[in-house]
């Protein structure tokens, strides 16, 4: 699937959420490209993976200063699994979730 722009989707994140849309089963491999091999149980843990469709404008600190999330659109991301919000857009499922709830980015 190619990479779908805020407005094709219509889904906009705000502040420091991210749009995320989960990988299938096919999508998800037993092995990451580092090599490291996933064993079954912790396809099955608490973590969901996805890749970033759209990113907010970011975190707004008490300062004032704005702190964009550290993610892009088109990487691939693990997240918490009961951490977001289930959206769809044309019969596409979506996750929204916090930028904090990131738990890592595969490079």
């Amino acid at each position: 699937m190619k990479n779908a722009t805020k407005k094709e989707i219509g889904i906009i994140p705000l502040g420091d959420r991210v749009l995320v849309r989960p990988l299938s089963e096919q999508e998800l491999s037993t092995a990451s490209s580092l090599g490291i091999i996933l064993p079954d149980a912790a396809k099955k843990a608490q973590t969901g993976q996805g890749e970033v469709i759209a990113v907010g404008a970011g975190k707004t600190l008490d300062s004032g200063e704005k702190v964009a999330a550290p993610v892009a659109a088109g990487d691939r991301v693990l997240y918490s699994k009961y951490s977001y919000e289930e959206v769809s857009a044309d019969g596409i499922d979506y996750h929204i979730l916090s930028a904090d709830n990131l738990l890592a980015v595969f490079k």
